[in-house]
């Protein structure tokens, strides 16, 4: 059997081929499962249209199910002159089933196969890091209503402002993930319909159920289109790419935060040791070296979206090899973004905060407002107020009332926790997991 789907009487040379494949064998392990699923839904589709028969449903079904559990054991490999993973499934079931392996192809192009794999997969890690960022949300709300009266400097411009709390910074961190939880979202709806059955994007002669194979695959619906479908390979990336770099972004603030307030100029948190890593030269060093790589993977997830729209931004209608190249960055940044939510939810958990930040008179400035607000309560116009209390701080007089009492919704004596755990609930059960994973259950039973 030729190792190529395409291959007919004449090969290759062998640097064209190693130039045109390039790492497309190693990206494709990362679809090498959700390649088996597309094929048994087509497949299943195939012979209720009678393109094959109900013995060879059963025996194609009962070997692509031990393709799919080498794929979960981590044993599947694209064998060295295999050219891709589709390849590399019909290879394996031809070796066991002869010629009807080959039947599998029935209706599909290589191009709606990894636009069905991709689709598979994009959902599958989004599910994941949707429950990464609920984790991390849990964290922060959690030490958020901890330390809800613990008192902090709030900045502007790197000068100290207005009172905060550490209720205010766990916790605005934490409505900053509901937020980007709606990004992932869209991006999830936009990933979760089918391009199956579009083949090279202009569709099939065969009288292919498109419909069917939605169903089979737990997709929303479908991409009707043939052409749009199509056009959907390196947009999807791109949308996907944009809602991961937002919550990669909330992160990579958030760390840069910690950093900051972990240094001794700061003080305002502790790492514990067993979070943090020395110096060769240094003996007093604890270095918030996990604060920093996260803040630096996550801020390379940034580029992410630009890096696909690049790639894919002025190609026309159709398919291009272009697009594969995206597959190499693409593909293993869900990794990274996963480690770097698990990471900061792990050292979230361990931080501990000062309680006494603001025994240091340095900080009493910050209390200014407050005194502002107090003279203009008391029947002070605003403007007299506040000039009153800038010269009292000018000639060294003014006294700090520590003693605040913020009551409107979201300040530090009302953080609104409760409303924003509920709006992250209904983010999450907007997604509908349960109809994926009941059909990708039932094509595997």
């Amino acid at each position: 059997m030729a190792n190529k789907l395409w291959e007919k009487n004449f090969q290759v040379n062998a640097e064209i081929e190693r130039f045109t494949v390039g790492c497309d064998r190693e990206m494709d392990l990362y679809l090498a499962k959700y390649d088996v699923l597309g094929s048994m839904a087509h497949i299943t589709m195939l012979q209720s249209i009678g393109l094959l028969e109900k013995e060879e449903l059963s025996q194609l079904l009962a070997e692509l199910k031990n393709i799919y559990k080498t794929c979960e054991d981590g044993r599947f490999v694209i064998e060295e002159g295999v050219e891709d993973v589709h390849s590399q499934v019909e290879l394996m079931l031809t070796r066991k089933l002869g010629d009807m392996g080959k039947k599998i192809h029935s209706g599909r192009s290589r191009n709606d196969q990894v636009l069905v794999d991709l689709r598979l997969f994009i959902r599958h890690e989004l599910m994941e890091i949707v429950g990464e960022v609920e984790t991390l949300f849990e964290e922060l709300i959690r030490k958020s209503n901890q330390h809800k009266n613990v008192l902090m400097p709030g900045y502007t411009h790197l000068q100290i402002a207005m009172p905060s709390s550490f209720g205010l910074w766990f916790g605005a961190y934490a409505e900053s993930l509901v937020d980007d939880m709606l990004f992932l979202q869209a991006a999830y709806r936009m990933t979760n319909r089918n391009p199956l059955g579009s083949a090279a994007g202009y569709g099939s002669s065969f009288p292919l159920n498109r419909t069917m194979t939605t169903e089979l695959l737990g997709f929303d619906s479908m991409d009707f289109n043939v052409v749009y479908a199509q056009m959907g390979r390196g947009k999807t990336e791109r949308n996907v790419a944009f809602a991961m770099a937002t919550v990669a972004g909330t992160v990579a603030k958030m760390a840069f935060d910690a950093c900051l307030f972990n240094s001794q100029n700061f003080g305002f948190v502790n790492l514990p040791k067993e979070c943090t890593t020395g110096s060769s030269i240094m003996p007093h060093k604890k270095n918030p070296d996990v604060f920093e790589l996260i803040r630096a993977k996550c801020n390379k997830l940034q580029v992410l979206p630009q890096q696909v729209t690049l790639i894919m931004n002025n190609l026309p209608v159709g398919y291009f090899r272009d697009l594969q190249i995206i597959k190499e960055i693409f593909l293993p940044a869900f990794d990274e973004l996963k480690d770097c939510l698990r990471m900061a939810a792990y050292i979230i958990n361990k931080m501990e905060v000062n309680e006494h930040i603001l025994d240091n008179p340095m900080y009493d400035p910050i209390f200014s407002v407050e005194e502002v607000n107090n003279l203009t309560a008391s029947g002070t116009p605003f403007r007299d107020a506040y000039k009153q209390v800038g010269l009292k701080i000018e000639s060294g007089t003014f006294k700090a009332d520590k003693n605040i009492h913020h009551t409107h919704e979201g300040s530090i004596g009302n953080l609104c926790n409760d409303h924003i755990q509920a709006l992250m609930k209904k983010a999450l059960n907007d997604f509908n997991f349960e109809n994926v994973r009941r059909a990708e259950h039932d094509l595997l039973k």
